[in-house]
């Protein structure tokens, strides 16, 4: 393969895997709203399309067409930077993610990944940090106490369970050997996942997500019986948008993550990968729905502790007790 056709084929590769991403996204919220609807015994979106199905073009619309604005005591480069950074982290992560082996197509050999990095778990940890930058800049960029209330919520969150998340990981690194998504997806071809392996680390990884991601009930950033709305309060039209998007995109991206690291990633019988990836992502996608529809908000400084008090000393926990196991050499 030349080096032109090298560059057609990774420009393909991202276009097609962004664009499955954010017409995902776009799905996901039309399914979110009809499962918590089924959830909490009332009726979800039915009104736009059949079946309600073009409820996102219409949120879209409606979005578009709304009132855009700068506060008067906005930071205007930074408030209008600020949904950018989440879109623009998540959706260069997704090049992290292996949707498949090395494939034989019409004589080119295709890869089903972005691009393998050596230490992919790690530039995977550093672009979902980079992530948080855009909740934190936006609230502080609104010139509103409540918007800044809710980025120092949102930044003391991140911080902690962001330390639990990157703890529950280091189990599948000592028994992969290996920082690459790549590698750790190819172990667990044979059919054992690293969840029966370490399910202690899958639960508290699945926690921090929850965290990471902003989603209930770690929605403390952005609670509306608190802050007003929170980090996005003066935000509106495009950019409101582009909060949200990120905020469904940095789901899939953490499902696919998790399903790479625990479930085996693309591996799986009959199927192809990317249909396995895609069966396994929207697994844990359901899982952050019912809990969204099932437990209440958390108390910010229960939040906390559970974080540094609870999370943290069972993450570590774990990582003492692989070291034992592998070191006496049960795992080989």
């Amino acid at each position: 393969m030349t080096a032109q056709e090298a560059v057609l084929t990774m420009i393909i590769q991202a276009v097609v895997v962004v664009g499955v991403v954010f017409s995902g996204f776009a799905g996901l919220t039309v399914i979110e709203r009809k499962l918590i609807g089924r959830f909490q015994a009332r009726v979800g979106p039915n009104r736009a399309g059949p079946f309600g199905l073009l409820q996102p073009l219409a949120d879209i619309g409606k979005l578009t067409f709304k009132e855009d604005f700068v506060p008067a005591g906005a930071n205007r480069w930074v408030f209008r930077l600020a949904p950018m950074i989440p879109v623009i982290a998540a959706v260069a992560a997704l090049s992290l993610i292996p949707y498949g082996g090395v494939h034989e197509w019409f004589g080119h050999t295709i890869t089903l990944y972005g691009t393998d990095l050596s230490v992919g778990v790690l530039v995977f940890l550093a672009l979902s940090s980079l992530g948080a930058y855009g909740l934190i800049l936006g609230g502080w960029a609104s010139g509103n106490k409540y918007s800044f209330l809710g980025a120092a919520r949102g930044a003391a969150q991140l911080v902690s369970y962001e330390v639990a998340l990157g703890l529950s990981i280091v189990g599948v690194v000592m028994i992969s050997r290996s920082l690459s998504l790549v590698d750790i997806a190819n172990d667990q071809s044979g059919g054992l996942w690293y969840i029966l392996l370490q399910p202690v680390a899958f639960v508290v990884f699945m926690i921090a997500a929850f965290a990471e991601t902003n989603r209930v009930p770690f929605d403390l950033g952005e609670a509306e019986s608190e802050l007003i709305s929170g980090y996005n309060t003066e935000y509106g039209s495009v950019k409101f948008a582009m909060f949200l998007a990120a905020e469904y995109v940095a789901l899939i991206v953490i499902s696919a993550f998790a399903a790479t690291l625990f479930l085996g990633g693309p591996n799986g019988p009959w199927l192809p990968g990317f249909i396995w990836l895609g069966i396994k992502i929207t697994a844990l996608l359901f899982v952050f729905i019912w809990v969204r529809a099932t437990l209440p908000r958390f108390r910010y400084d229960r939040l906390m502790k559970f974080g540094w008090k609870v999370l943290i000393p069972v993450a570590l926990a774990n990582i003492v007790v692989t070291a034992i196991v592998l070191g006496l050499g049960f795992a080989n």
